[in-house]
């Protein structure tokens, strides 16, 4: 059952930082990316393309590993299953262009079969710990 993102997890994620994506290779080894990645909600988003080893990790195991790190040294581990959907006007790169390349436009893909990744989080860690949570909430 995906988590509610705690309000400080909401703000790393939507702070400066750096993010890293584990998935399981076939062979059951980890392979990791550096990623771009945005929160929508509860969830997170990133662009990728089909046919990439991490897209064909995620479409046969969408079970995944994201750990983001903030620029202050704080970190938010979220462990979850993704939804993979079709994005063929490219609209999560552009914006993540916008984001994280200061507005630069992406080099051609004419090939490409862009899609957008969606992390529901369903286990989460937050470096350093956050103070017990109130009765009835869950922590990071």
């Amino acid at each position: 059952m995906p988590l509610e993102l705690s309000d400080a997890a909401r703000e790393l994620l939507d702070g400066p930082h750096t993010a890293i994506l584990a998935t399981s290779n076939a062979d059951g080894r980890p392979q990791s990316s550096v990623i771009f990645v945005r929160r929508a909600a509860d969830t997170v988003l990133f662009s990728t393309i089909r046919g990439r080893l991490k897209t064909r990790n995620m479409e046969r195991d969408p079970r995944v590993s994201l750990l983001v790190l903030a620029h202050s040294g704080n970190y938010l581990e979220i462990r979850g299953h993704v939804d993979i959907t079709d994005d063929p006007q490219k609209g999560l790169l552009h914006e993540m262009y916008r984001l994280y390349m200061n507005g630069a436009t992406p080099p051609p893909e004419p090939e490409a079969e862009r899609v957008i990744v969606r992390v529901r989080p369903e286990k989460l860690y937050f470096w350093p710990p956050l103070q017990a949570p109130a009765k009835g909430t869950r922590n990071a």
